[in-house]
């Protein structure tokens, strides 16, 4: 049975985007096994909090985050 974990920061996804994001990992792991899985395809999601994450050896938080994308 699959268990995929997904990390992101807190409040980053709206409620609607956290089910959207589990339907379609879902759909994409049973896309490459197989439908039979789908049932017992697993998807955690576990949010973390501004400044327990790190790239490049910095903390960073969603604004650090968004100015990324922006840029």
């Amino acid at each position: 049975m699959p268990i995929i974990d997904i990390k992101v920061f807190k409040d980053e996804l709206s409620p609607e985007q956290s089910r959207a994001l589990i339907a379609r990992i879902t759909d994409a792991v049973t896309e490459v096994t197989s439908e039979k899985l789908r049932e017992v395809t697993w998807v955690t999601m576990t949010e973390v909090k501004d400044g327990h994450w790190g790239v490049g050896g910095k903390a960073i938080g969603l604004p650090d985050v968004k100015a990324m994308i922006a840029s």
